[in-house]
């Protein structure tokens, strides 16, 4: 089970982010607008948009992910059947529902605090099902635990996609994700002892 990677502040993006960006999606996003998340490998794993194109076309999805791996994970519980699970329990329980639209609110106020866009839904199905789970985790990512309940528990199901080192190969290196890489594995350290005690206890 994956632990929440620590959220990073949003920033706008380098040249080195946006090679890896390029590299990661095969083309640059379109109203590319900042890094919403960094992957404790270094590299962008989130991207925000803006809200309008610039030929004016509505675009209501405010993050992207970007990592392939993370995407391909994800693309494997949507495969499985998660989303569709996820959403019959929205209709059997109304405090899983209630913060579900929570995070709605929370999507839409962030996104209208660049831009307002009327009559436009927010992103994934939210608030009433679960139509991509990949919006869902990029949303978690960006605005960190505690924010999108499903987004956090894809997070969970996820393996932890940046173990085996950064997707694509460029150049730059990320202080800040170096850090949060470096927290992440601090709290690791710190709830390894309590799960070995518990397992012998349990082997007692």
């Amino acid at each position: 089970m994956v632990t929440h990677p620590p959220r990073t502040e949003p920033a706008p993006p380098t040249d080195a982010d946006c090679a890896a960006i390029g590299e990661q999606l095969g083309r640059m996003p379109r109203g590319l607008r900042a890094v919403a998340h960094r992957c404790p490998c270094g590299l962008p794993d989130v991207v925000e948009t803006a809200p309008r194109l610039e030929d004016g076309t509505p675009f209501p999805t405010l993050y992207y992910l970007t990592c392939p791996r993370a995407a391909s994970a994800i693309g494997t519980l949507e495969a499985e059947g998660v989303m569709k699970e996820m959403t019959a329990r929205l209709a059997e329980d109304p405090q899983l529902a209630a913060a579900y639209r929570a995070a709605h609110e929370d999507y839409i106020r962030r996104r209208d605090a660049i831009e307002v866009l009327e009559n436009f839904p927010s992103a994934g199905g939210m608030p009433e099902r679960v139509k991509c789970l990949h919006v869902l985790v990029g949303h978690a990512l960006a605005a960190g635990p505690g924010i999108n309940p499903l987004g956090d528990e894809a997070i969970r199901m996820l393996p932890e996609w940046w173990r085996k080192g950064r997707c694509v190969d460029v150049c730059g290196e990320a202080p800040e994700a170096l850090e949060a890489l470096e927290a992440l594995e601090a709290l690791e350290a710190l709830e390894t002892p309590e799960t070995c005690e518990t397992s012998q206890e349990e082997q007692s």
